[in-house]
């Protein structure tokens, strides 16, 4: 009991000294309650979450205030990923980040505005001189909204170190969230790491079986094992009055009561953050869905989450007995704890798993290329983090790259011969890979000749697919010469059915126009506040292409006096 009180009382000095490191002085960035959608650090499809998300009541156009004094230093408007963004560097050495904005304050509105018609895109990166955009602390700077890569209204917020670009918890900054509850344990596992180690007489991953003692502690049944042998949980954290399944702060492995493996999420660097897939056990989450943390390291994990050098690897021995223990905790230090007892016996192991041997061994550390037919595949250095055993062949016009289990760290180079196809064809073709609902999807295709090359970040299964078919433009909000002087906003819908949107152009009596894009619903929007248009009556000329040249020319007459 003395040792369990003297472990509580040790971590929550540690929570208090790291949160002080840092300056409390940053206010919120709404004006509403800080309810979370996102933590730091959450586990997301191949990175790890660098903000918070925070709820806006499912709306859009709340004010979003500075939390600091600082000068507007980098915007960005694009169609996917942060949507609209801010960063606003402060004296104080970190910059704050406001993604998936509705529109900005009108001072940087304006600014922002010039430029896209001076351009004439929609899609831009601007870096203000420290003069040109400067903010005081609760200034508004912008208004939240749900564009880019957004799944439904809410702030992304990010506080970043400005020398480094690292983000760190925002939460660390001194902005309260209520949160009285402890992480929930949904499941844990063991994993034998060699070929001589078993667990309960299986090599293969082995599913615990746990329940709460009367402290509130979880107990496993006890397992047999032998060997390097190493555990993870799958485990989510949910704050006061909201319901979502939250990523958890600190995990800490004992052995025998000592501190044996321990990672956080304080800060991480963006160059690293693809290694998640080192992280998480990928193969189970691509199956199952379900992403387990696996709490010891592989050889090619290079995390900086890591609080010490240990690799979190239990070796077993026949004929001793273990203690293990599995601390959860959410940022509030709140504590879900896990106890799995280990009795060391070596047992004969029952259907062991055999690695399923091809003929192309792939060397992680080295370039790899493999010709199947009239396709190749090009793997650069480093494409993976280990190496295996890949199932590469072709049937018919599909390319069959082993399977989506396991994780591309970066680009690999897919070629395909097209010479059997008519010139003509050509043109429509484009290097497609078949999706999880069965559906082809679209990929950016390199056309020399009659090799067709895509880069790819997934393996899986690959054919060269046509597009024939023009994008449809269709009017959203008004009619063929109709009056239009009650209107804030002009609106066309846009859709193609396979390769995509790749380009589009409004103009308005032969002037360009600002239209701008939300792939979400498809739709084109122009802002009559733009004040572009002159006289009464106009012809509107919308120019819109799919990503292998298919067009669509749509034009409409109407009237309105400014």
């Amino acid at each position: 009991m003395k040792l369990l009180l003297s472990s509580i009382l040790m971590l929550i000095a540690s929570i208090a000294t790291s949160q002080t490191d840092h300056p409390q002085d940053f206010r919120h960035p709404l004006d509403i309650p800080l309810l979370l959608s996102g933590t730091f650090g959450e586990l997301r499809a191949d990175h790890f979450h660098s903000g918070i998300d925070i709820k806006t009541q499912k709306r859009q156009g709340l004010k979003v205030y500075s939390v600091g004094d600082g000068h507007v230093s980098r915007i960005k408007v694009s169609l996917w990923g942060f949507g609209k963004a801010l960063y606003v560097t402060h004296p104080n050495g970190y910059t704050s980040v406001y993604a998936h904005l509705q529109k900005f304050s009108p001072e940087i509105e304006a600014y922002v505005k010039k430029r896209q018609y001076t351009q004439e895109v929609y899609e831009l990166e601007l870096f203000p001189t420290p003069d040109e955009l400067t903010f005081s602390k609760g200034d508004v700077i912008a208004f939240s909204g749900n564009s880019g890569g957004s799944g439904g209204p809410h702030l992304h917020f990010e506080i970043r170190d400005t020398s480094t670009e690292k983000p760190i918890n925002p939460l660390l900054f001194g902005m309260e969230v209520k949160d009285s509850r402890k992480p929930l344990l949904q499941a844990a596992f063991a994993y034998p790491l060699h070929t001589e180690a078993q667990v309960n007489q299986s090599n293969k991953l082995v599913s615990l079986n746990f329940k709460p003692n009367a402290d509130g502690i979880y107990v496993a049944d006890k397992i047999y094992a032998t060997g390097k042998v190493g555990f993870g949980i799958n485990s989510y954290d949910r704050q006061d009055l909201a319901y979502n399944k939250n990523g958890v702060y600190k995990v800490t492995t004992f052995l025998n009561g000592n501190p044996k493996f321990s990672y956080d999420f304080e800060t991480f660097s963006f160059g690293e953050t693809r290694y998640i897939n080192t992280l998480i056990d990928y193969a189970r989450y691509k199956q199952k869905k379900q992403r387990v943390q696996r709490l010891f390291k592989t050889p090619a994990n290079v995390l900086s989450i890591y609080d010490n050098a240990d690799d979190g690897i239990f070796e077993f021995q026949d004929g001793h007995t273990y203690d293990i223990k599995i601390e959860i905790l959410d940022f509030h230090g709140n504590m879900t704890t896990l106890v799995i007892p280990v009795e060391g016996k070596k047992m004969e192991t029952l259907h062991p798993e055999k690695v399923a041997a091809t003929d192309k061994f792939v060397i992680a550390g080295r370039d790899n290329l493999y010709q199947v037919g009239n396709a190749s595949v090009f793997f650069p250095k480093n494409t993976f983090y280990e190496n295996f055993y890949a199932d590469i062949k072709k049937s018919g016009d599909t390319l069959y790259v082993h399977d989506i289990t396991v994780p591309v760290r970066k680009r690999y180079t897919i070629s395909m011969d097209v010479s059997k196809h008519a010139e003509a064809e050509k043109e429509k073709l484009f290097i497609a890979n078949l999706t999880n609902k069965g559906e082809p999807s679209y990929n950016r295709t390199y056309k020399k000749g009659n090799t067709f090359s895509t880069r790819m970040k997934t393996l899986g299964t690959f054919f060269l697919e046509k597009d024939t078919v023009a994008p449809t433009v269709v009017p959203a909000n008004f009619k063929e010469g109709k009056w239009l002087s009650n209107y804030n906003y002009l609106r066309v819908k846009v859709q193609d059915d396979l390769s995509g949107i790749k380009t589009y152009k409004g103009t308005i009596d032969g002037m360009w126009i600002l239209f701008e894009y939300e792939p979400k619903t498809k739709m084109l929007t122009y802002n009559f506040s733009d004040k572009r248009l002159e006289g009464t009556k106009h012809l509107l000329e919308m120019v819109v292409t799919d990503n292998v040249g298919n067009s669509t020319t749509f034009t409409s007459t109407f009237f309105r006096k400014e």
